[in-house]
């Protein structure tokens, strides 16, 4: 597997943000404390009259106007504080403002994506809003200057709006990190979380039951790691799990069936049959990715509809997609990914909305529509069956020009 490498030594380019570039409001909330309830107390004069309390919204009640307020996209987050007090209270938090979301189960998805400069090498994370099309940002993730974006493995519990970011690699030294951050959506912070029991960088991950699994990947001088390790949330430490019996690094993996699947990729020209494995946390067992599977992995993919989906590299970047029971890919009807969506990119998936999200250099973004059809056809012994097919129509959405500097690392879905 070739490791892609950052240069830092050109010239810096300017900070996103700036008072001259034109994006949308931060996610970053301001410093001020919140009223846990949405009105601000008032001292009342005992010489004067209780004053009736102000609605939300003038002849709604405040539960169906506080529905209502809750939809509005960030973006138009600064002035609604302008409206009221109550306004001002609601929307001047984004802390109190997502969890309020999520008790009223109006969470909608947010892509975060690492992504780095080109010429500098600085790592950082825009936000693009996936139902209202609009970019955000978030504070400054806490790690080492010369670290290697790509060296780091990320991973979400998207329901839960918690991302993490585990191992990495510092470029100048060739080093590995034990590094694991966690970003909050709904404290709309960063948390230094235990560290995991290997340092590793280009490793594969997973979620799997609310646990978060990572395996193989870079060691110390650039040795290749036979470990894996399981992280739970609720106990907040890492475990060993079963070693995966050969060492290697990973360029891809996925969760299919509640099985982690790792492979190390494709280089071309093909010298040798690329390695594959997988591991079930049942039996916690590591074995052999079938032929087919991890020959015809040459590209990076999202399970969608318990199937994965790749985006191939040496097929004119159509998309295709892997049928468990034959051993083989069947390709995807549709065109393939958007000449502007260039490489390197990163690849998610919204399951729920059969929607696949690929990031390219730039961060120009192409949402993958994919649509399910059935073949009904009759086998050798004259009896139906049915066989899924799929199609895919791709949205492009270009991403301001501000952005032409960065390259995407990864990208991941989270609900809030």
């Amino acid at each position: 597997m070739r490791r892609v490498r950052v240069s830092s030594l050109q010239a810096p380019v300017h900070k996103l943000g700036d008072s001259q570039m034109k994006l949308t409001p931060k996610f970053r909330f301001g410093t001020a404390a919140l009223s846990p309830t949405l009105s601000v107390p008032v001292i009342a004069d005992p010489n004067t009259s209780p004053e009736p309390p102000v609605e939300l919204i003038p002849g709604l009640p405040d539960d169906v106007a506080l529905n209502c307020l809750l939809r509005l996209p960030v973006k138009s987050h600064l002035s609604c504080r302008l409206v009221c007090r109550q306004w001002h209270n609601l929307f001047s938090s984004k802390s109190h403002f997502f969890t309020l979301r999520k008790t009223l189960k109006l969470q909608s998805p947010y892509l975060f994506m690492l992504a780095y400069h080109r010429c500098t090498g600085k790592i950082e994370w825009r936000v693009f809003d996936l139902t209202h099309l609009s970019w955000h940002t978030i504070p400054a993730m806490p790690c080492r200057d010369h670290a290697c974006p790509r060296g780091f493995g990320c991973v979400s519990l998207p329901e839960l709006g918690s991302l993490l970011v585990c191992g990495g690699l510092v470029s100048d030294m060739d080093c590995p990190l034990h590094l694991v951050l966690k970003y909050d959506v709904y404290k709309n912070k960063w948390t230094v979380l235990p560290p995991m029991l290997s340092a590793r960088s280009f490793f594969g991950g997973g979620v799997i039951a609310g646990r978060i699994y990572v395996a193989g990947g870079y060691s110390t001088n650039q040795f290749e790691l036979n470990s894996a390790e399981v992280y739970d949330p609720v106990k907040g430490m890492w475990d060993p799990v079963a070693s995966m019996g050969i060492h290697m690094a990973a360029s891809d993996s996925a969760v299919i069936d509640g099985k982690l699947y790792v492979t190390e990729g494709c280089a071309w020209p093909f010298f040798s049959s690329p390695r594959g494995r997988v591991y079930d946390p049942k039996p916690n067992k590591w074995e052999s990715m079938a032929i087919g599977m991890r020959e015809g992995w040459t590209g990076l993919g999202a399970v969608y509809d318990n199937r994965l989906f790749v985006i191939s590299e040496y097929e004119m970047m159509r998309v295709k997609v892997y049928d468990m029971e034959s051993d083989t890919w069947d390709p995807v009807d549709g065109p393939p990914l958007p000449e502007r969506v260039k490489k390197p990119f990163s690849v998610s998936c919204l399951e729920q909305q059969g929607r696949i999200v690929v990031v390219g250099r730039g961060l120009h973004i192409a949402i993958g529509h994919v649509e399910r059809c059935f073949d009904f056809s009759k086998s050798s012994c004259n009896k139906s069956f049915s066989k899924a097919n799929y199609a895919i129509r791709w949205e492009e959405v270009e991403a301001p020009h501000e952005f032409s500097d960065l390259t995407p690392s990864s990208c991941q879905i989270l609900y809030a």
